[in-house]
């Protein structure tokens, strides 16, 4: 598996200089959320558990220092879209020193995440008949499935 496409210089020799390297790696490995290589672009997107029980799937999405207003989880047809978007803006005012009272410090910090996953649903759940919680970082999406697909006790046939 490449994890780096190659792009042709077309002739012209490429400068590979250690902070690309050391700027490539630190993205790669400093996310909360595991990163992925599409289009030639870094994408971070949670981890998702799948378990199925009888009744349902449940999906599992790990995205702690969210809230559940940052989440939005819906179906279209047959795809389940989970999407999340937050934006926060800190910013510290402007500051003097004793020691320097002419220099100001201001500091302004802007942090955007924004992720979206989809799910194909198979024709066994029952796509209006889904829910979802928010808990301690996990987001928690319940898919029932139709009764026809729930499995069905034994039963003894009469003969005739």
């Amino acid at each position: 598996m490449n994890l780096i496409s190659f792009v042709p210089t077309n002739g012209r020799k490429a400068a590979i200089a250690p902070a690309a390297f050391e700027s490539m790696f630190n993205e790669f490995f400093n996310h909360d959320f595991p990163v992925s290589f599409r289009n030639g672009q870094v994408q971070k997107s949670p981890a998702v558990n799948v378990a199925e029980t009888k009744d349902a799937y449940r999906l599992e999405v790990a995205a702690p220092g969210l809230a559940k207003e940052d989440f939005e989880v819906k179906v279209d047809k047959d795809q389940l879209t989970i999407s999340a978007k937050k934006s926060e803006r800190n910013e510290v005012k402007p500051e003097t020193t004793e020691a320097k009272p002419e220099e100001r410090y201001t500091r302004r910090e802007f942090s955007y995440f924004e992720f979206k996953r989809s799910f194909h649903l198979p024709e066994t759940v029952d796509a209006n008949n889904i829910k979802a919680s928010y808990e301690n970082g996990v987001l928690n999406v319940v898919i029932e499935k139709k009764a026809e697909a729930k499995p069905q006790p034994a039963r003894v046939i009469e003969i005739g």
